[in-house]
């Protein structure tokens, strides 16, 4: 925790600086932007690390130390992290990709011995979350409507099939891999080439994602529903804000059963002409187009902020602004003389 600077002239304390690190950075400059708003309302001092495997990273560009670290699977990531936390003395630490969550779980205890939080869901909810036939076990479990779900090697023995399927790899993410179904050729072959298949019962409605703020307690204490519009490589590029009262019940729902989150905690869900609210798919972080529900009004960024200096946030669950619209496009980042990032 952040602790307050020596007192000045008149015996009045300065607001403490806060170190917060993301990790796997990637193209999260809006996100990183949001933070740094968050602290000047807050008239708080912050200084944004960010860590990533290359510096080809636009937002590894945008904060104001960067760190560039051996790759997840490298068995020398969670140390490399640590160093930074232990010599830069960093107050948060919060993920941004699905494949580093389980790690980083595991390592929550490793960085608060070092005085930095680790805004990230206890281990049992990582584990659900990164497995989709067990998020699928969970959802029924709980009475939450949910597609049917199947081994795909189950799939391929049957005689009979109610096409179209919707075929994901079970620990995958970023739409990596996802297909939809159409007939027996195409469950065969598809099914070879993507890792560890599954198959859902395919389900004809629009998609929306549910930004759920559980801060540092686990309780669901604001969700924002965003209706898809267009997708650009698995993430959100055009979306709408949609205040709908039993898309937000779900939502909470399904992060009071899994009950040991942190942080922001994203829920997707397909609803169908008839109304029906049907949990696809739940990821224990940040997604991508939480700018959104941020620029709407639910002030992600300034509630973590404001917990760690201390301080309850006022939430309004029902504050954010209805039927906002995201219009995503391109920006650049150019670097002059930047050969050097590609080794030459």
């Amino acid at each position: 925790m952040a602790k307050a600077k020596t007192a000045g002239r008149g015996g009045k304390k300065s607001t403490p600086n806060l170190r917060v690190l993301f990790t796997c950075v990637g193209r999260r400059v809006e996100l990183l932007e949001a933070f740094r708003a968050a602290a000047l309302r807050l008239r708080c001092g912050i200084e944004i690390h960010g860590a990533d495997a290359t510096r080809l990273s636009p937002a590894i560009h945008h904060v104001d130390k960067k760190h560039i670290v051996p790759s997840i699977a490298s068995g020398r990531y969670i140390d490399a992290l640590l160093r930074i936390v232990r010599t830069r003395k960093i107050d948060v630490l919060i993920p941004l990709i699905d494949s580093e969550l389980a790690i980083l779980s595991e390592s929550a205890d490793r960085f608060a011995e070092l005085g930095c939080r680790a805004l990230i869901s206890a281990e049992s909810v990582i584990r659900i979350c990164g497995d989709k036939l067990g998020t699928h076990e969970m959802l029924v479990g709980a009475g939450i409507d949910t597609p049917k779900t199947w081994r795909w090697s189950d799939v391929l023995k049957r005689k009979r099939h109610r096409f179209p399927y919707f075929m994901k790899p079970n620990a995958g993410s970023a739409a990596v891999g996802n297909y939809i179904i159409r007939n027996v050729d195409e469950l065969t072959t598809l099914g070879r080439l993507v890792r560890d298949p599954i198959v859902q019962e395919f389900v004809d409605g629009v998609e929306h994602t549910l930004d759920v703020y559980t801060g540092f307690d686990g309780k669901p204490r604001c969700v924002v529903p965003r209706r898809r519009i267009e997708v650009r490589s698995g993430e959100v590029s055009k979306a709408v804000v949609v205040k709908d009262p039993a898309i937000m019940a779900v939502g909470r729902r399904v992060v009071e059963t899994l009950a040991d989150c942190q942080g922001v905690v994203t829920v997707q869900c397909m609803v169908t002409a008839d109304g029906r609210i049907r949990v696809i798919e739940i990821n224990a972080r940040f997604g991508g187009g939480a700018p959104l529900a941020i620029r709407a009004g639910a002030d992600f960024p300034k509630w973590i902020l404001a917990e760690l200096l201390g301080s309850k946030p006022k939430i309004n669950s029902t504050g954010f602004r209805d039927k906002m619209v995201m219009l995503r496009y391109d920006q650049s980042v150019f670097i002059p003389n930047g050969a050097k990032l590609f080794g030459d």
